[in-house]
């Protein structure tokens, strides 16, 4: 009898294949004003920015496409009204953000830590 489970637990296992990871910008983040964020999947190879303490808990900050450490897309800076177009670069606890308004006048860049 342990033998068949162990067979049929075996099987279940193979069956499942391997776990797909995360991408790298999936998580909590910290911006250097204490603010976290959090970064989860909306769709494929879409990650959706969300506000998670402060002033603005609960609200969109954009969303994210790409794979592999490198994504681009938007980034709502919500205590200037702004929605930026940039990049996000994620490599081990730090999520490196850069983007520009205006055709490129005003550019901003922010590195957050992995929470």
């Amino acid at each position: 009898m342990k033998h068949k489970l162990l067979l049929a637990c075996t099987g279940l296992v193979l069956m499942m294949g391997p776990a797909v990871a995360d991408e790298p910008i999936v998580g909590s983040w910290k911006r250097p004003n204490g603010t976290i964020i959090q970064y989860s999947s909306c769709g494929a190879d879409a990650y959706c920015g969300t506000v998670l303490t402060g002033e603005y808990k609960g609200k969109s900050i954009g969303s994210m496409s790409g794979k592999d450490g490198t994504y681009k897309g938007t980034v709502n800076k919500l205590d200037e009204g702004k929605t930026y177009n940039g990049k996000a670069v994620a490599s081990g606890s730090k999520l490196s953000l850069s983007g520009c308004v205006m055709g490129g006048l005003i550019c901003k860049s922010e590195s957050l830590t992995r929470q």
